[in-house]
């Protein structure tokens, strides 16, 4: 399996990280990835970190940056929430709040309607 998956549904582009633990090592290809959405102008990206039992900061940079990015051409960003503890980390630095974080990929693209 792939680190990374791309799905599109509808106009709501899903990028899928298959890792349990997302750290430097990949934050460089995922961020490259996340800046093509942008240049692509998709306007609502989805970012499934639902199987991620860590993610570092370089990692949480990367997506920070994408947040960025689609608040700089109107977009949106959602986030599935990762497995507990986890969450329950992200929750307690208050950092993960600017991801309008979701329990479920479900009710995360459903969030756009």
């Amino acid at each position: 399996m792939d680190d990374f998956n791309q799905t599109v549904q509808d106009d709501i582009v899903v990028e899928k990280v298959n890792l349990t633990r997302a750290t430097m090592n990949e934050a460089i290809l995922f961020r490259s990835i996340l800046q093509k959405d942008i240049e692509k102008k998709f306007k609502k990206v989805v970012i499934d970190i639902s199987q991620c039992e860590f993610v570092d900061s370089t990692f949480l940079g990367a997506m920070i940056f994408a947040r960025r990015g689609m608040d700089e051409i109107g977009g949106q960003l959602r986030v599935v929430q990762p497995t507990e503890p986890f969450k329950a980390f992200l929750e307690r630095t208050m950092v993960f709040e600017i991801f309008n974080p979701h329990n479920s990929l479900g009710e995360a693209i459903n969030s756009f309607n």
